[in-house]
């Protein structure tokens, strides 16, 4: 029995994706390598992503057997072989993608992003190195953007995007058990943090305001959800935190955007934003 596209997209967290463009826009954006390009860049960093979460989920499968029997998996909607010949096709596509659109430069960070995400699910998620692994992949794929332009540029919004991700993770690990009030204490605080370094602009008037306001958006979007997490560490709270961060993370990438002197392009990735908050209502992003 072949799985139907709502089980695939289910394995694969589709809304989730939506977070994903806005790492290689504002990449690129700051590596003055904004264009054509950027597109085919994008589309490679959503099939790496897609394929992480397949990967994810083969994984996780006797885990989830008891802790998360509606996933796709174990509830026999896809079979084990099903999504590991899934997460396999997505990677050899997302690299494809990769060299087609930015060439060797693109390549040379797309591989090691795909070994990162590999890394991630299979050894490195339930150890002291996994909110930084998963991190580490957001980074490359800001890098991916820049690829082929100065790399340097790029590194303040990597950085955001690795301190941003590290939060996402530390919660993620506490979504089936809940967790004790010190953790969304302290991704508060980093989610604090990004928001103000993510404010900081050279721009001048109204191209100054954009980054501000969507940072604002940023943070009382994904900020809310930590407090109530804070004040009951319940797993609904801390799973509200972790789609909050996923989903809200287009306005964190459209600020940097727009930070870096493209403001519309900008406001067109934090506009992903509500649009995933919709499709998250008909397919889980976490």
């Amino acid at each position: 029995m072949r799985p139907n596209w709502r089980d695939l997209a289910e394995l694969v967290r589709a809304p989730a994706a939506l977070s994903v463009p806005g790492d290689v826009v504002a990449g690129a954006a700051a590596a003055g390598r904004l264009g054509p390009r950027t597109a085919g860049l994008a589309g490679s960093s959503v099939l790496l992503y897609w394929a992480g979460m397949a990967a994810n989920d083969w994984a996780d499968r006797e885990l989830d057997a008891v802790e998360r029997p509606e996933r796709p998996i174990p509830s026999g909607r896809i079979t084990p072989g099903t999504a590991l010949g899934v997460a396999a096709g997505l990677t050899a596509a997302g690299v494809a993608v990769a060299g087609l659109a930015g060439g060797r430069k693109a390549l040379a960070i797309a591989v090691p992003l795909a070994g990162a995400v590999w890394a991630y699910d299979l050894k490195l998620k339930n150890t002291p190195a996994g909110p930084a692994a998963m991190a580490t992949c957001r980074a490359l794929d800001v890098l991916l953007g820049a690829s082929g332009g100065r790399l340097r540029k790029a590194a303040a919004p990597a950085a955001t995007a690795f301190a941003h991700t590290y939060t996402v993770t530390a919660l993620s690990r506490a979504e089936v058990h809940g967790a004790s009030p010190e953790v969304p204490a302290a991704t508060l605080v980093g989610t604090a943090v990004v928001a103000a370094s993510a404010a900081v602009s050279r721009n001048r008037g109204w191209r100054a305001l954009v980054p501000a306001g969507l940072v604002a958006w940023y943070a009382r979007r994904y900020g809310e959800p930590q407090l109530r997490a804070f004040d009951k560490p319940s797993p609904e709270n801390v799973r509200a935190s972790v789609g909050a961060g996923i989903l809200n993370l287009p306005t964190l990438q459209g600020a940097l955007t727009a930070r870096a002197g493209s403001p519309v392009a900008g406001v067109a990735v934090a506009a992903a934003a509500p649009l995933a908050r919709q499709l998250s209502k008909r397919l889980s992003p976490t």
